[in-house]
């Protein structure tokens, strides 16, 4: 249970309510071993009257009665008390998943986009929900019937042994050999229950991608491949699911065995002693038949239980090795860290860790608050790279990039990442309203700010051809809308937030050459005291950047103004050349 050690902060956090759930257990069972003892009674009773029948009949149905009594009023205060220990671990295990979920969540916020490059969305969803609803129930149920069996166990066997030592002993001798059993049993549940939730991470990542994908999978007309690598998929999970409830299987008919064994040896050495007068009252055997059955499902518990901690062992195991990750980007400052927007590129060089490719070979430039840099070149030549360097998604691999003449690693990375407006290649849209999606950069913003940021985009009349406007719902990834309103968007969302530095990263390649002439023109309106970096594949983008940069495998091979560079035989020109033609065909 070493990786369950990991939930002993929360057990601590809430131990008041461990300690009343413990208290309010004793009690219940308390009120539970009455009841057998009333019964006992009952029986002694009525074999003394068949045994003298000097005594009169009334007295003994009023005890009859009074036992009858006690034994309603005993039966529903252990019920309320039962109730209440429920009540008690369940809220307790509850609150446990979800601390447990948050800090799961907030985990996979801090780690790296290199962490997400290596891990399957489907496997992540399937350790936040699958994995930690296994570890509640080691925090909850499992806890809970432990704790109820242990003291049941102890209230029990003592009453017992206080009132025949000898068949007490016959009678709890079959447990030793449960004991054993659960462990060869609860071992072979452990590496199973590993196996099981792998399979199903697979599966959920399987099935998300399909769904993530449809669109794909039907404009080739792929479905019955996909069905069929589903099929064999689900068919290789179900198989490692039987082979667990297999063994599973085992603990159920070896408890009823050995506790049908346990009543056998309470009626024949019960009886014996009975018949020779070591025990004086029939009742007593009654009790331990009640008894014996009493421990009927605490002791199917163990297995239950054992198979819950092993479970939920094999699932804490799987999250802690992503809470065991350690971010690659890490906050080196607390401290509120101002951005003004200068940047400096001096040397620096970048290398993805997943791949090795070196994206970037020494690149040096500068930036002034109020300046607009657009990068042009041919696809992995690093452009995004330098945007992705610039919020801090990677830590540069040589040299240094400046932000106002300071590391960029001394910044506060939330102040620092507050202070860009990033428009990413892949416009990314979220399963809500465009109006929310919008309001996504500044939450706080008016139905104004957000229109407003719209027409800045471009976008506004548009989401007004809608039937619900502004609050229309998009679907996942913000499919309902086309490419190009996809990325407006995007940019609105951006404009609203009014940072110090815009990133806008071939963000306007879906939208028509007119559109992007708006929205350049408002972008530069708005960005005259703001540092803005634009890549883009356009001439029309860099015609009024104050600097153009264009990269090639890595490196700058031209570095000027517009008319500085369709004077100068190289890429530029000759992508400005062809771009003239096709506008003028």
């Amino acid at each position: 249970m070493k990786e369950l050690k990991h939930l002993n902060k929360y057990f601590i956090n809430y131990k008041g309510m461990l300690l009343l759930g413990l208290i309010i257990t004793v009690f219940a069972r308390l009120f539970a071993i009455i009841t057998p003892k009333l019964i006992g009674d009952s029986v002694t009773v009525v074999d003394r009257y068949i045994k003298d029948n000097s005594k009169d009949l009334s007295q003994i149905q009023d005890e009859l009665l009074l036992n009858i009594g006690l034994l309603i009023g005993a039966t529903l205060m252990a019920a309320l008390f039962t109730f209440l220990m429920r009540q008690t671990f369940i809220v307790v295990s509850r609150r446990i998943e979800f601390d447990l979920k948050n800090e799961v969540f907030k985990q996979y916020q801090a780690l790296s986009l290199n962490f997400y490059k290596q891990n399957r969305t489907g496997d992540l969803m399937n350790r936040i929900s699958e994995d930690v609803s296994k570890v509640r129930m080691y925090a909850g149920p499992a806890l809970m019937y432990s704790v109820q069996t242990i003291t049941l166990f102890i209230v029990v066997i003592w009453y017992m042994f206080s009132q025949a030592p000898v068949l007490t002993l016959y009678t709890i001798a079959p447990l030793p050999v449960l004991s054993i059993a659960i462990y060869k049993l609860s071992v072979a549940i452990n590496q199973r229950s590993t196996i099981v939730q792998q399979y199903l991470s697979k599966l959920t990542t399987f099935t998300q991608e399909t769904f993530s994908g449809i669109s794909v999978i039907k404009a080739y007309a792929i479905e019955p491949q996909t069905q069929s690598n589903f099929v064999v998929l689900a068919n290789e999970s179900k198989d490692k699911n039987l082979d667990l409830v297999k063994v599973q299987a085992l603990f159920f008919p070896l408890m009823v065995l050995l506790i049908g064994a346990s009543n056998l040896v309470v009626i024949y050495v019960g009886g014996k002693q009975y018949i020779s007068g070591e025990i004086a009252e029939l009742g007593t055997i009654v009790e331990f038949l009640i008894f014996v059955n009493m421990l009927t499902w605490p002791v199917a518990v163990v297995g239950w239980v054992t198979s819950m901690v092993q479970q939920a062992e094999a699932s804490q195991k799987r999250i802690n090795e992503f809470l065991k990750e350690e971010p690659e980007i890490k906050n080196h400052t607390e401290n509120t860290t101002p951005v003004k927007g200068k940047i400096e590129f001096k040397n620096v060089s970048f290398t993805y860790p997943d791949t090795n490719i070196t994206a970037l070979k020494n690149i040096s430039f500068t930036i002034n608050p109020g300046e607009t840099i657009t990068i042009l070149g041919h696809t992995g030549s690093g452009k995004s790279t330098i945007l992705e360097l610039i919020g801090r998604l990677y830590d540069v691999s040589k040299g240094v990039i400046l932000i106002d003449d300071q590391p960029i690693e001394n910044f506060n990375l939330k102040n620092l990442r507050e202070a860009v407006g990033y428009v990413p290649q892949d416009a990314f849209l979220f399963s809500d309203s465009i109006k929310n999606n919008i309001k996504f950069g500044k939450a706080d913003a008016t139905d104004e700010e957000v229109e407003e940021a719209a027409k800045l985009a471009a976008v506004h009349n548009n989401i007004l051809g809608f039937t619900k406007k502004y609050e229309t719902v998009l679907g996942e990834r913000g499919i309902t809308l086309s490419g190009g309103q996809k990325q407006r968007v995007s940019i609105a969302r951006a404009l609203i937030k009014d940072p110090k530095i815009y990133l806008f990263d071939d963000c306007l390649s879906a939208v028509d050459t007119e559109t992007e002439e708006t929205i350049i023109k408002n972008l530069q309106k708005l960005s005259k005291n703001k540092t803005a970096i634009i890549v883009s594949h356009r001439i029309s983008s860099a015609k009024n950047a104050d600097t153009v940069l264009v990269l090639k495998d890595g490196e700058i091979i031209q570095k000027g103004t517009h008319s500085q560079l369709i004077d100068i035989d190289g890429y530029y020109k000759e992508l400005y050349a062809k771009q003239l033609l096709e506008k003028e065909n």
